[in-house]
């Protein structure tokens, strides 16, 4: 089987690969308190991180979120990252380095104002996060189908509803609609095959055994 890079807590975001990020609350905490933070969680996320990231997926869940990004390169309108390696090239990322904001500092901002905006919120004190976000180094297509299959399974495998297609705050139910959207949607869709076959492989079980490496951090 082929095998993912382990994790690396303090691991700094590369132009052009792609990331599992996901955290949690400390302690099991919900980041979550009322239907009004999703939105602001997503508004702060447009601003700090869509002008450095592309978003292929997400899930956010009361006490933990998940997603599958590509970090931005200078010239992203080419081929940066070779689809059979998922390898980014030496030119691309001098390239990338010299002019891309600092993408792992951006999602930390996002991160950091939405706990700072919930402890004011809430009159809570202390750390909303357990740690530092995850990020994981996504290396290969088949990845990535993999990851999207779990994030959006998340709420059903944790028990949040009983039908994951029915969850409100994750990606799934937009890649079944034609509304203009800032997901990577047909790209996602061509990982799968076109919807039909995204939908069908969304109705199995996800072997996760084979992202292990991926998602073995996850848990409630």
């Amino acid at each position: 089987m082929e095998q993912a890079i382990p994790m690396e807590q303090h691991l700094r975001l590369e132009p052009g690969r792609y990331y599992h990020i996901f955290n949690r609350g400390i302690n099991g905490t919900n980041i979550f308190l009322e239907e009004r933070n999703y939105a602001y969680f997503l508004n702060l996320y447009a601003k700090h991180v869509e002008p450095v990231a592309e978003t292929f997926a997400y899930c956010l869940m009361r006490n933990h979120f998940h997603l599958l990004a590509r970090i931005k390169t200078l010239v992203d309108s080419e081929t940066l990252v070779n689809p059979e390696t998922f390898e980014v090239s030496e030119t691309s990322k001098v390239c990338a380095r010299s002019k891309v904001p600092d993408a792992t500092q951006s999602f930390a901002n996002c991160f950091n104002a939405y706990a700072k905006a919930i402890n004011k919120t809430y009159a809570r004190t202390g750390s909303l996060f357990e740690h530092r976000f995850h990020r994981l180094k996504v290396t290969s297509e088949r990845y990535c189908m993999r990851l999207v299959h779990y994030i959006h399974f998340n709420p059903q495998k944790h028990g949040f509803v009983a039908d994951f297609r029915e969850y409100p705050y994750s990606s799934y139910r937009a890649f079944f609609s034609d509304k203009p959207t800032k997901l990577q949607r047909s790209q996602v869709l061509d990982w799968f095959g076109g919807r039909a076959a995204f939908d069908a492989v969304h109705r199995t079980l996800s072997d996760e055994k084979e992202i292990w490496s991926l998602i073995a951090d996850d848990v409630v």
